[in-house]
């Protein structure tokens, strides 16, 4: 009988109701330890329950605004425990080489940061309102009193079809372009980079999974735009484990 391989890291990841991940954030170093094929543990973490999960693990947060996020790892072999995207996609990649993932490209922070500054927007009025829907109701709670406190209204204020339409519209024509952007080097390869994925595609592939699992249409608005489509395509054999 084949024995289960020990696993290396436990990736601490953000609850939903669908049991799957559907944190962007999370997603990224997700794809990072699928494509590398670090063997690894998930350990689902209610809104509520992050901070008195991780602080007493020992890990210290690195925003300015203190607050305990996931994803988190606790790196066995060196009973290392570590936070945030940034420095856990450090460290995977020092300590697991092979096969490389480049993780800041001038073309990665470019694509990046266009993506990020359009989507922003239009994700706060389709996405963050219906996040609600797939948690559990006391992560509802938690989600519903942080997130409107920040906004200064309901939640049900950003849903608004005719605004969301406009919103979507407003952005369209520099979506494409970014999308163009990224299939610059579509004759060597899918990614952004061209051949080998990178850092930055599993930052587009993690966007769009989350938004898949929190509501497939704003999924479909965005996998119209070539590049973007190109990019998850090309991530699919690395999100096959999502639990």
């Amino acid at each position: 009988m084949e024995t289960e391989t020990k696993p290396e890291i436990i990736l601490y990841d953000l609850a939903c109701a669908k049991d799957v991940c559907f944190s962007p954030v999370v997603w990224r170093i997700r794809l990072m330890l699928n494509f590398k094929r670090i063997p690894y543990k998930t350990i689902f973490l209610e809104f509520p329950d992050i901070e008195s999960t991780l602080k007493p693990l020992g890990m210290v947060p690195v925003k300015p605004d203190g607050k305990f996020t996931v994803p988190a790892i606790h790196h066995v072999p060196t009973d290392t425990y570590m936070m945030d995207s940034v420095p856990i996609s450090q460290f995977l990649e020092a300590t697991y080489p092979d096969p490389p993932v480049p993780l800041d490209t001038e073309r990665g922070r470019e694509i990046e940061t266009k993506a990020r500054t359009l989507l922003g927007p239009v994700l706060k009025t389709s996405i963050l309102p219906r996040e609600i829907l797939i948690l559990s109701p006391r992560a509802q709670q938690y989600f519903r009193r942080t997130r409107e406190a920040w906004l200064g209204h309901p939640l049900e204020d950003l849903l608004d079809a005719e605004k969301e339409e406009k919103a979507w519209a407003a952005v369209d024509g520099d979506l494409h372009a970014v999308g163009q952007l990224i299939r610059e080097k579509s004759s060597d390869g899918p990614f952004v980079l061209g051949a080998k994925p990178s850092y930055s595609d599993f930052f587009i592939a993690g966007a769009l999974q989350s938004n898949r699992v929190v509501d497939e249409g704003v999924f479909e608005r965005i996998m119209k735009y070539p590049g973007f489509n190109d990019v998850y395509t090309a991530c699919l054999p690395w999100m096959e484990k999502k639990d």
